[in-house]
C-alpha cells in the first residue's frame, strides 16, 4: 500500500513539473480559455511542429469561429491552387466596422479631395491599420508559425494592458503565409527527411532541401523581388489587398542564416531618395521599442547592417512609396527543428518563433501608442507629394505608344495594378513640339502616388555619394560589397519603351486607363484574298505566334523587310497563308487579335511595293517547336522559373523541363529547342554521356540557347560549341615569380599608393563583380537573330562574365555592348568593367555542323523584368530552328 501511495506521490510531484515544461512565448499570459489553443486544433503545441499551410488556415478558421474579434479574407489563390488568405483583428467594434474604416482609409489617402480639416475629423476615428507578412520564402519556417502565436495572444489575452491598447487603437492584417506552394514543398522534404528524433546537424538531411527548395513559388519566383513588375499573383493580389487598406505600418518578417541573431529596422545604407528624411526617422520609434522588448528578454539583435532601403521591390519596401512605413525583419533560421550552430550553441526552432512573435507584438505596441502620428504622417506624406509634384520641373511623364506599342499598354496596366494615375488620350495632342497619337499615356506628377512614379519610371536612381566611395574603398580592398541587390529597375528601360519627361501637364481628351495589361488587337481586311500579314517586333506579335503555333496554324517568317500598300512591316514579319491554313482562317485570326492585342492586316496579292515577296527565299516557315529547358540541378531555380513563366505564362506556349541528370538518357530528338538557364557546372552535372549527348543532339541540327552563366558550358575548351572566351580583367598585376620557386622574390621599392595597389593585384583576376546595373547594347542589323529589335536594346548586367566577341568566320556578334562612354543607362557599375565591357558581346550565334548554338552572355529573363529583350529570345527560341544549318538545306 505504501509502495502505491509512494508512486502516487511520485506522480504529483511530476505533474507541475510537466506543466511548468509548456514553453511559454508571453510569460505570465492569462488565457481565455474559451479561444482554442494551437494544440487543440492540431494536436501539438506552437512550435514543436512545422505547421503546412492547410494546418495554419484550419487553425485561423478555428480562432475565427471562436471570436467576434477576428475575420478571414481570402485575397486569391497561388498557382497550385492554395489560398491565400488575411485576418483582421482588432476590437469588436471595429470588426464590425471594416468597411466604414476601409472607406475611410480610401479618403485620407487621397488629399486631393479631402481636406486637411476633413483628415482630422478622419484621424480622429480610424485605427492604425498594421499589417504583418509572413513566409514570403517558404522555406523560412518560424514566422508562419508566429503568426499563430500573434493572432491566438491578440484574441486570448486577458487582464493585459498592452494587448487591450492594441486592439483598441490597431486594426492588424495578418497574412500568415505568402507564398504557400513554397511552404509545403518545404515541409513536404522536411517530414521525409526526418529520423527518429529532430537532428541539430546541419549536415542532416531535414536542414537541406533538395532544389529548388521551398524559398520560391511554383515558377520559381523569389517573390520578395516580384514588387515592382508584379508577374506573380501572389503579389499581384497582395498588392491589390494592401490597395484596399493602406495600412500605415507594413513589416515582412524572413529567416536568414542560423548563426545569426536578428534584424529589424532601421536598414542599413544605402537609402532610397524617394523616401523621406519623416520615415526614416519614424522607423526609429519601432527599432527602439523592439529593442526594449528584446533587451529585456536578452534576445541578440543587431540593426543598420546588411538588409538597405535602395531597391524598391521588396515587399518590406514597396509600401513605403505610397506612404507607408515598410520594414524587414530577419530571424536566425533553424532549418528545422533544433539546429546546432557553429559556436556550437543549439537554436530550437520554438526559440525563433517566439523572436518573431515578441517582434510582432512590439511593433503592434508601436502603433498603438503613435496612431495619431503614424496617420497624420500618412496624410501629410500624399499631401506633399501633390505639392511637390506640381512644382517640379518635370510635370508628368509622356508614355508614346511607339515602338513596341504592346509593352507600353502593359507597362500601363501594371503602374495602374501599382494605384497610379495613369491617363490615355482619346484623340491626338502635341506636347513640347512633338505630336502624340489617341492612346498615348500620360502620368501627371501632381498626385499622391509622386514619389512612386519616380521610383518605377526615372531612368536613375541615385545612390548616396558617400556610399559609393566607401563601395570603391571596399571593392579596392577585396571586402564584400554592402549593395545587396541590383541598383537599377527603371521600368521603362527594362521594358525598353520610351517615357518621355514633359515640363508641363498636358491639355486634350484623357480618360482613366485600365490596369489591363493587354488591349484587344484588331484584323483588318477580314476577307484578305492571299494572306494576313504580323509585323514583327511587339510583345503582342510574340504572343499571336506562339497561339497561332499551337493551333496547329501554318505560319512563315520574313527574314528581309516588306512594303505593301504603303505599309512596312519589318523583318521577322509573320505571314499566314489561306493555302496553307484552314477555311475558317479568318475568323481564328480575329479572335487571336482580339485576345493577344496582335494587329493582322489582309493581303489580296502577293505582289509588294518593295522587298521580298512571300515567295521569296527569306520567307521561312516557322514550325511549331518541342521546346526542352534544363530543370533541377545546377541551373539556377530562379533563372530556370523566370525563364519558364516567360514562355509559358506570358507568350502562352508550353515547355518540357527535363532534369539534368536525365540528359544523358533522354531522348532529345524529340526536341528542336534545348534552353539551358543560368547555373552552375553544367559539364560536372551532366557527365561525359550528357555531354556527348548533347553535342550530338545539337550537330545533328538541334538549337541549344545557353543564357547568363550557362555560356561558360557551351565556351568551354572541352566542350567546344562556341568559339568565345571569357576574359579576365584588363589591369591585372604580373606573376614577376613565376620561374623557380625558392623562396624568395626579387626586391622591389613602393614609393606611392598606386604602386601599392599594383603590388597587390591578383596574378590572375577576373572583372569585378558588377551589383547589376542597365547597359545600353547594340543590333546587329539585317540579321535574322535580331530582326523586330530596332537599333538598340537594354539589357540587365549583373556578375563579372565578360566575354571576347566570335570571329566572322565562325558566328555572328548579334548584339553587342555599347562604347563605354554611352554604355550605362541606369544604376551602377565599377569603371574597369565598364570599359573592358564595351563593344564585348550580349548575343553571338554559332554554326555547329547541322545544328545551332545560341548565347545570351546575359539573363535575358531576369526575373522575368526585362520585356525589351522578349523579342530577341523568341526569335531564338521560334526562329531559331528555321535557320539551323540542317534546315537550310532542306
Amino acid at each position: 500500500m505504501s509502495r502505491w501511495c509512494g508512486f502516487l506521490l511520485l506522480l504529483i510531484s511530476i505533474a507541475p513539473v510537466r506543466a511548468q515544461a509548456v514553453f511559454e512565448y508571453w510569460p505570465g499570459a492569462d488565457y481565455d480559455p474559451k479561444i482554442p489553443t494551437v494544440h487543440a486544433v492540431l494536436g501539438y503545441n506552437a512550435g514543436e511542429q512545422i505547421s503546412s499551410d492547410q494546418q495554419i488556415l484550419k487553425y485561423l478558421n478555428a480562432l475565427a469561429a471562436s471570436s467576434g474579434r477576428i475575420k478571414i479574407f481570402e485575397y486569391s489563390r497561388s498557382w497550385e491552387g492554395r489560398k491565400l488568405v488575411y485576418a483582421a483583428i482588432g476590437s469588436e467594434t471595429n470588426i464590425r466596422r471594416l468597411s466604414e474604416i476601409q472607406a475611410d482609409m480610401k479618403r485620407l489617402a487621397d488629399p486631393q479631395h479631402t481636406s486637411a480639416a476633413e483628415a482630422h475629423r478622419l484621424i480622429a476615428s480610424l485605427p492604425a491599420i498594421v499589417w504583418l507578412s509572413y513566409g514570403v520564402h517558404g522555406n523560412e519556417i518560424s514566422s508562419p508559425e508566429a503568426a499563430l502565436v500573434v493572432a491566438y495572444h491578440l484574441l486570448a489575452a486577458r487582464h493585459d494592458q498592452m494587448v487591450d491598447g492594441v486592439l483598441a487603437h490597431v486594426l492588424i492584417l495578418i497574412d500568415p503565409v505568402q507564398n504557400p506552394d513554397g511552404r509545403d514543398r518545404f515541409v513536404d522534404s522536411f517530414r521525409q527527411a526526418t529520423g527518429l528524433e529532430p537532428d541539430p546537424s546541419p549536415l542532416s538531411a531535414e536542414h537541406n532541401e533538395p532544389w529548388p527548395t521551398g524559398r520560391v513559388n511554383h515558377y520559381l519566383f523569389d517573390l520578395n523581388r516580384d514588387w515592382l513588375a508584379l508577374t506573380q499573383p501572389e503579389t499581384r493580389s497582395q498588392v491589390a489587398a494592401v490597395r484596399t487598406w493602406f495600412p500605415l505600418v507594413y513589416v515582412d518578417l524572413h529567416e536568414m542564416t542560423g548563426d545569426s541573431s536578428y534584424f529589424f529596422s532601421p536598414e542599413a545604407d544605402p537609402y532610397n531618395p524617394n523616401l523621406t528624411a519623416e520615415q526614416h526617422e519614424a522607423l526609429k520609434l519601432f527599432g527602439r521599442n523592439n529593442a526594449r522588448w528584446f533587451d529585456h528578454y536578452k534576445f541578440d539583435y543587431f540593426t543598420r547592417e546588411v538588409y538597405d532601403a535602395f531597391y524598391p521591390g521588396y515587399g518590406g519596401s514597396w509600401p513605403s512609396y505610397y506612404g507607408a512605413l515598410a520594414m524587414t525583419y530577419e530571424q536566425a533560421s533553424v532549418g528545422g527543428l533544433v539546429l546546432q550552430r557553429s559556436d556550437n550553441s543549439v537554436l530550437r526552432f520554438r526559440d525563433t518563433v517566439r523572436q518573431h512573435f515578441v517582434a510582432s507584438l512590439s511593433t503592434l505596441q508601436t502603433a498603438a501608442e503613435n496612431r495619431e502620428k503614424l496617420l497624420n504622417d500618412f496624410y501629410r506624406y500624399r499631401a506633399t507629394a501633390v505639392e511637390e509634384g506640381a512644382k517640379e520641373p518635370v510635370r508628368e511623364y509622356i508614355l508614346p505608344r511607339s515602338r513596341d506599342t504592346s509593352a507600353t499598354d502593359k507597362l500601363a496596366g501594371i503602374l495602374v495594378e501599382h494605384g497610379i494615375q495613369v491617363n490615355r488620350a482619346m484623340q491626338p495632342f502635341q506636347e513640347d513640339g512633338r505630336d502624340y497619337p489617341a492612346g498615348t499615356y500620360v502620368v501627371p506628377m501632381a498626385q499622391p502616388a509622386k514619389r512612386l512614379i519616380r521610383t518605377l519610371l526615372d531612368s536613375q536612381t541615385a545612390l548616396d555619394s558617400k556610399f559609393v566611395a566607401a563601395e570603391e574603398t571596399r571593392r579596392r580592398s577585396r571586402q564584400r560589397s554592402e549593395i545587396y541587390d541590383v541598383t537599377a529597375w527603371s521600368l521603362p528601360l527594362m521594358f525598353n519603351v520610351e517615357a518621355v519627361t514633359c515640363s508641363r501637364v498636358s491639355s486634350g481628351k484623357f480618360e482613366p486607363a485600365t490596369k489591363a495589361r493587354i488591349l484587344a488587337g484588331e484584323l483588318f481586311g477580314r476577307n484578305a484574298a492571299v494572306a494576313y500579314l504580323v509585323p514583327w517586333g511587339s510583345e503582342a506579335a510574340g504572343r499571336f505566334l506562339a497561339a497561332a503555333l499551337r493551333q496547329g496554324l501554318h505560319v512563315f517568317s520574313s527574314d528581309r523587310p516588306l512594303t505593301q500598300n504603303g505599309r512596312t512591316f519589318p523583318a521577322g514579319s509573320l505571314i499566314v497563308k489561306l493555302k496553307d491554313n484552314p477555311g475558317d482562317i479568318s475568323e481564328r485570326l480575329a479572335r487571336l487579335a482580339r485576345e493577344t492585342g496582335a494587329e493582322i492586316y489582309g493581303a489580296d496579292t502577293g505582289w509588294v511595293d518593295a522587298g521580298v515577296n512571300f515567295g521569296s527565299r527569306y520567307v521561312l516557315p516557322v514550325r511549331k517547336p518541342a521546346i526542352a529547358i534544363a530543370w533541377d540541378s545546377p541551373t539556377a531555380p530562379s533563372a530556370a522559373g523566370a525563364t519558364r513563366f516567360v514562355l509559358e505564362r506570358q507568350y502562352g506556349y508550353p515547355v518540357t523541363p527535363v532534369r539534368v541528370e536525365q540528359l544523358d538518357s533522354a531522348a532529345l530528338g524529340q526536341f528542336q529547342v534545348l534552353i539551358l538557364p543560368p547555373g552552375g557546372d553544367y559539364a560536372a552535372a551532366l557527365g561525359e554521356d550528357g555531354v556527348d549527348r548533347v553535342k550530338d543532339w545539337v550537330h545533328a541540327g538541334g538549337t541549344l540557347i545557353a543564357l547568363g552563366s550557362a555560356v561558360q558550358f557551351v565556351t568551354s575548351s572541352d566542350i567546344g560549341l562556341l568559339d568565345i572566351d571569357e576574359e579576365e580583367a584588363v589591369e591585372t598585376g604580373k606573376d614577376t615569380n613565376s620561374q623557380e620557386k625558392t623562396g624568395r622574390v626579387r626586391g622591389t621599392e613602393i614609393s606611392n599608393e598606386e604602386q601599392y595597389e599594383a603590388a597587390t593585384h591578383a596574378s590572375l583576376e577576373l572583372p569585378g563583380d558588377s551589383p547589376g546595373a542597365i547597359v545600353r547594347a547594340r543590333v546587329q542589323p539585317d540579321y535574322w537573330l535580331t530582326a523586330g529589335v530596332g537599333t538598340m536594346v537594354n539589357a540587365l548586367v549583373s556578375g563579372r562574365a565578360i566575354y571576347s566577341p566570335i570571329k566572322v568566320d565562325k558566328g555572328v556578334n548579334a548584339v553587342y555592348f555599347d562604347a563605354s562612354g554611352q554604355l550605362l543607362v541606369s544604376g551602377y557599375l565599377w569603371n574597369e568593367n565598364r570599359k573592358q565591357l564595351a563593344y564585348k558581346p550580349l548575343v553571338v550565334a554559332e554554326p555547329s555542323e547541322r545544328g545551332l548554338v545560341i548565347a545570351f552572355t546575359e539573363d535575358p529573363n531576369f526575373r522575368a523584368m526585362l520585356d525589351g529583350m522578349n523579342v530577341l529570345f523568341l526569335n531564338a527560341v521560334f526562329r531559331g530552328p528555321s535557320h539551323t544549318p540542317s534546315a537550310a538545306s532542306e
